[in-house]
This record gives structure tokens, sequence and C-alpha cells, in this order.
């Protein structure tokens, strides 16, 4: 069985020059990512943080399905076109030129894409969406979304959209997740459809219905698969859509 080859976005650590934690600039990854796509059936390969166009294109001609994962500091709120309300820390010019031109581009091709938390945000930003920036400020009688328990609990119910790609996917109306943001999309745009919902209302998950797979969820589901098929389906369907991709479909089959 042929392999896709999936490019996961990592977090991006700027350096001390430029207000990072560490001496020098450093990409970095939480490592359930990369083990959620290998058991899925994917061969995880982490992508550099770039700004160039040419060489995002480039770098998804060598993959067959983008992960942009959730971990790290916000978007920009001028990125959307607001001030910064509340205090939070920001996702550095350059993740942020950087996965948007990958998902972009990507879209574009339409190369199989799983947003995770933050991914997802990124996700609707890019086609021209807004984020609440602070939920407990913002949406009244929200949940605490921002759950102080194990990540590979589940915290609270969403509400799966019946006709949505996700539905599909999960083949369950109602599913259990973690949650683990203080942030959420406010406004989306006309290429997005929300799949999702908390029961405060807040949105969960968003789906582009046009491409083969653009999927992106507010929760983590590289903390649950493991132990929920519900979970483990997903990142599957994602795997599975990448593996029907031209690339993928033209490479030699990898020896056992």
């Amino acid at each position: 069985m042929r392999k896709p080859v999936i490019g996961i976005a990592p977090d991006f650590n700027q350096g001390a020059g430029k207000g990072g934690s560490e001496s020098e600039a450093t990409i970095f990854i939480r490592n359930r990512y990369v083990t959620a796509v290998e058991a899925a059936g994917g061969i995880p390969v982490i992508l550099p943080v770039i700004t160039k166009q040419a060489l995002s294109s480039a770098i998804l001609d060598r993959v067959d399905g983008l992960v942009l994962t959730g971990s790290g500091p916000d978007i920009d709120p001028r990125r959307y076109g607001e001030r910064k309300r509340f205090p939070f820390k920001v996702m550095s010019q350059e993740r942020t030129d950087s996965e948007i031109a990958l998902v972009t581009e990507a879209r574009r091709r339409d190369l199989p894409v799983l947003g995770i938390c933050g991914g997802m945000q990124l996700m609707n930003v890019a086609l021209g969406g807004t984020l609440v920036q602070d939920i407990d400020r913002q949406v009244p009688g929200a949940l605490p979304h921002r759950m102080t328990g194990p990540a590979t609990e589940v915290y609270h119910p969403v509400t799966v959209e019946r006709s949505s790609r996700l539905h599909n996917v999960l083949r369950r109306s109602t599913v259990q997740v973690n949650s683990s943001h203080h942030q959420a999309v406010k406004t989306v745009p006309r290429a997005l459809a929300v799949s999702a919902v908390a029961p405060d209302g807040v949105i969960e998950a968003l789906e582009d219905r046009s491409r083969r797979f653009f999927i992106g969820v507010q929760w983590h589901p590289e903390y649950l698969y493991q132990r929920h098929r519900t979970h483990r389906a997903l990142f599957e369907a994602f795997v599975a859509a990448a593996r029907g991709s031209r690339r993928a479909a033209r490479r030699p089959a990898a020896k056992s």
C-alpha cells in the first residue's frame, strides 16, 4: 500500500533577538502530531517555516497532505482587520506568513488539509474570516474552553452538522472532545461552512465542501486518537484523502 507523505507545520520560536525564549530561531512540534499521522498510515514530515511563495509551492510539490498544528501563540488580530483588545502572545510574522502561504496554495491545488485548534483558526483567517479574541470576555454564557485536566480526557460535547463532510468521517452527530483554547472563530468566509458547534454556540469545526478534504477542528484529536475510535477516524480519513492525491498515486509502493 502506498503511504502518503504528510507535511506538518511546526511551532516557531523567533529567538532571543526577537523576543523568543530560545537563543536562536527554532522550529519544534509535539510528537503526538507525528505519531497520529504515522498511526493513520501516513509518513510524517516536519516542514520548515518559510516566507517565500515559490518555496511554499516547491514544498507542496513534495507532500500529499498538510497538517496545520494548534500549538503556540495567537494570530495577530491585524491579520483580520482588528486591533489587539486583550493581552495575549501573538504568533510571529514569519510563521503566520508561512502557514497562510501553505494553506492558500494547498487549497488551490485541492491538497488535503487538516487544521487543528489554532490551525483551524488560521484556515479561517487565511480565507477572510475573523476571530473571537477572548471567549470569556466576548461570548456571554460561554463554557470554560480551557480545560484544566489532561488533554487526553474529553471535556464537552460538540454537535456535528449531519450534512457535513465531518459527519461522513466521524459517523456521529455528537462527539465528546477536549478543549484547550481561549479564542474561537467569529465570522466565517464564504468558502467555508460550519460543521460542528459547542453547546454554547462556539464554532468547533469548519470545512470547505468544494475540496476533497479541507477540514479544521477546534479540539486536539492528536491527544484522543489512541483511546477514541472517532478521533482516530479523523486522521485516517485525512491520510486516505492524501493517499488519493496525484503524487501519492504515482509513487512506488514502499517495501515492508
